[in-house]
């Protein structure tokens, strides 16, 4: 019985993993297609790839989203980083409700509000900054949820011991806090980062008229047709992101998989 099970275990994780990763390698293996239509394979080719980076939309649409994910992983780091050790340090349930709402809020619902918010509120012309504010707002929460499960895994008599021997607040968080606390931030801020740069619906709703990041760029392509170039792109952002979460796990594995 057992071993029936087992087996059965194995065939649902199998059959699982093949339906989500077999489109991706579909993905990857029709960007070295040489044909415009991805109905049939012809031939290994590289020209898309060629194509892609003489595309003056798409490296536009490229240079808008790294821009956007620099500053907002660089920003939500530095916010998300103070919030987590708030959450950690101070027992308020406010703290959690207020940092984790946008990142358990649907992102349409959030990217709706966010508009309104933009628009009937602040009077702000969607653009650039109004999609830096909104990729921030929700990295945010990221973050601070990283940091906080790093911190929530070490002994409190560390910094204890810090202050017994004399040390100020600043200095406890400069010596002892921060370099612990140093790979959960930078996980968090790979996090963030990689979420920024993929970000659709969010972006689409507060990104305005004639702003284009790569998910839009792609958006706007697949609307026409899925050539080899739509291929080409998504297979660098999907090596970038895996890339990122790899990279990010194995700096806080642990970090990564907890809230608490």
């Amino acid at each position: 019985m057992s071993t029936r099970r087992s087996a059965l275990l194995w065939a649902t994780s199998i059959a699982v993993y093949a339906f989500l990763y077999i489109p991706l390698a579909v993905v990857v293996l029709y960007s070295f297609n040489d044909s415009r239509l991805n109905a049939e394979w012809v031939g290994f080719t590289l020209d898309w790839y060629r194509t892609l980076f003489h595309d003056e939309e798409m490296l536009q649409a490229g240079a808008n989203s790294l821009m956007i994910a620099f500053v907002a992983s660089a920003v939500s780091t530095l916010l998300g980083t103070m919030a987590g050790i708030a959450m950690h340090r101070f027992k308020l349930r406010v703290l959690p409700v207020l940092v984790v709402t946008p990142v358990a809020m649907p992102e349409i619902l959030l990217g709706v509000s966010l508009l309104i918010f933009f628009v009937q509120v602040l009077n702000l012309t969607l653009g650039l900054f109004s999609v830096l504010i909104a990729h921030i707002t929700f990295c945010v929460g990221f973050v601070a949820i990283v940091v906080r499960a790093r911190l929530a895994g070490m002994d409190e008599s560390i910094f204890e011991a810090a202050r017994d021997l004399g040390a100020t607040p600043w200095q406890t968080f400069r010596l002892v806090t921060f370099p612990l606390i140093l790979p959960g931030v930078i996980a968090g801020a790979l996090m963030a980062f990689t979420l920024s740069i993929d970000d659709f619906v969010i972006t689409f709703f507060t990104a305005g008229v004639g702003v284009h990041t790569l998910p839009l760029q792609i958006y706007s392509m697949i609307k026409i047709a899925v050539t080899p170039e739509v291929n080409a792109v998504s297979t660098l952002l999907m090596t970038l992101t895996l890339g990122l979460i790899i990279l990010a796990s194995r700096l806080a594995p642990d970090a990564l998989r907890s809230e608490s």
